[in-house]
């Protein structure tokens, strides 16, 4: 199956908000008092005055002993990515914040200022995974599937698939939404590999996870129903599921709604759409934008920009221009050799 889990494919759980320790509070103290004009320069020295009032205001608080201000403080840094800042902040109350420890974890495992020790992010995530203690309840299921997500991947801990479901397993919690999304999406594309290929599993863990917003999960679901794997084959399912994933910004699921249209014939709609696909270019900005995988985002534009060859090839749903669609097939190739590859064969085969 096409939306499988491959090592080093996954991004960690970040922590979950928490309104005790939110900086949302803190930057409305003194938002009122910034005017933010037009002009980009402007805006940029305003933004810059802001985030230096904002770290003022924290500082003080440190200062007069406000009992949540040094987390704080340290998540302000941590999110400013003056990482080495943060770390100093956090190492200071990490004896008893949960929170801090799950931070360090991350700047730890990833070497976010620091130099990497996967093992002791590693360990430091571990301890809240194990931990019953009331205050680390709602970052349990994050540190989870963090661990999980090591396992599976080998850094910082022994590789082991049978660790990695266990975890994911209990990070998921049975589809609970206050459990890991992250984690159901992950045992979707887990439960869709060779190796510990069960897709039936795959389909029921990438439901969950679509009814509790997974937008990764969503796209991979509407290629299930409309391959028919895991679940009977449900062409209006498929399309509900890709259409809206892809209106959410799915990459993969436009690649997979430019087929769709494609194959019933709708040229113009595959050609628009495609066209869109062939125009983006920065894959850490999506990620970012979207939380859905690189590896798929790729697969996405490269399926729009075969498919966007092929309409120039034909002139199909726009002018001919053969010249032109080799441009584009070469480009698809070049976002995913192995997308293209499977194209190139259906074309031959008198598919598309």
């Amino acid at each position: 199956m096409e939306h499988k889990l491959e090592k080093k494919q996954l991004s960690e759980e970040k922590l979950p908000a928490d309104k005790s320790n939110s900086l949302l509070s803190v930057n409305s103290d003194i938002k009122s008092s910034v005017h933010i004009l037009d002009d980009e320069d402007n805006k940029r020295r305003e933004e810059r005055e802001l985030l230096e009032k904002v770290e003022k205001l924290l500082l003080g608080k440190v200062k007069e002993g406000e009992k949540t201000a040094i987390f704080q403080l340290g998540q302000f840094y941590f999110e400013s990515e003056r990482y080495e800042e943060a770390k100093y902040q956090f190492e200071s109350i990490k004896d008893n914040d949960f929170q801090a420890q799950f931070q360090l974890g991350i700047i730890f495992y990833d070497g976010l200022g620091t130099k990497a020790d996967p093992k002791k992010g590693f360990q430091y995530m571990l301890n809240i995974a194990n931990s019953t203690d009331k205050r680390a309840s709602h970052l349990v299921p994050f540190a989870q599937y963090n661990v999980g997500r090591a396992y599976f991947e080998g850094i910082g801990v022994k590789q082991s698939d049978v660790e990695a479901e266990k975890w994911w397993l209990l990070a998921a919690d049975d589809g609970n939404p206050k459990g890991s999304v992250k984690a159901q999406t992950a045992l979707g594309m887990y439960y869709s590999r060779e190796d510990s290929l069960d897709l039936k599993k795959a389909f029921f863990w990438h439901s969950e996870a679509t009814g509790n917003g997974s937008l990764e999960s969503q796209g991979a679901l509407g290629v299930m129903y409309h391959t028919g794997q895991g679940v009977r084959r449900d062409a209006d399912s498929a399309f509900e599921c890709l259409k809206e994933a892809a209106d959410r910004g799915n990459v993969y699921a436009m690649g997979h709604l430019v087929a769709h249209f494609y194959a019933t014939k709708m040229y113009t709609k595959a050609a628009e759409l495609a066209l869109r696909l062939t125009l983006l270019e920065n894959i850490d900005e999506i990620k970012e934008a979207t939380d859905c995988l690189p590896a798929f985002i790729s697969k996405g534009i490269a399926m729009g920009c075969f498919y966007y060859a092929r309409c120039l090839h034909l002139g199909q749903g726009v002018k001919k221009d053969k010249e032109l669609a080799q441009t584009y097939y070469s480009k698809s190739f070049q976002f995913d050799g192995f997308v293209t590859q499977r194209l190139q064969n259906m074309v031959t085969h008198g598919i598309i």
